[in-house]
């Protein structure tokens, strides 16, 4: 049976290396996803489905040259995982560089991640976005 840190620690690691198809198969076919970040990025808002969060890592990339990605802290529950981590980035296409805090929870259900949750700074990622 896989723990839910160790789904979490495996979607962190393929979306670390660009691996969507190894993210996406992390997921429940229904998998809730929210973020709630800036107004000017294509990517806040809530999607569902393992299609839809295809489309979201896609807006991601097109949005964000993430610099650098750091989950630290994992606090876990019987099928939760809260994590704390901070990043870098640059907003995409010519804008500035922002640095941020950042909160994730992740629920698990039957060995897949059936939810997502994050959020940042998002004034620090207003503030440089073109």
């Amino acid at each position: 049976m896989t723990t839910p840190l160790a789904l979490v620690q495996a979607a962190y690691a393929a979306f670390g290396s660009g691996d969507a198809p190894t993210l996406l198969n992390l997921l429940t076919p229904d998998v809730r996803w929210e973020f709630a970040g800036d107004s000017k990025a294509p990517y806040t808002g809530r999607v569902q489905g393992r299609s839809q969060v295809g489309e979201w890592l896609l807006a991601v990339a097109q949005a964000d040259g993430i610099q650098a990605f750091e989950p630290r802290e994992f606090l876990v529950g019987a099928d939760h995982v809260t994590v704390l981590g901070w990043e870098r980035t640059q907003a995409l296409p010519n804008g500035g560089v922002f640095e941020s805090p950042w909160v994730h929870v992740w629920q698990a259900r039957d060995g897949q991640l059936a939810r997502f949750y994050g959020i940042l700074d998002t004034e620090a990622a207003a503030k440089v976005r073109p």
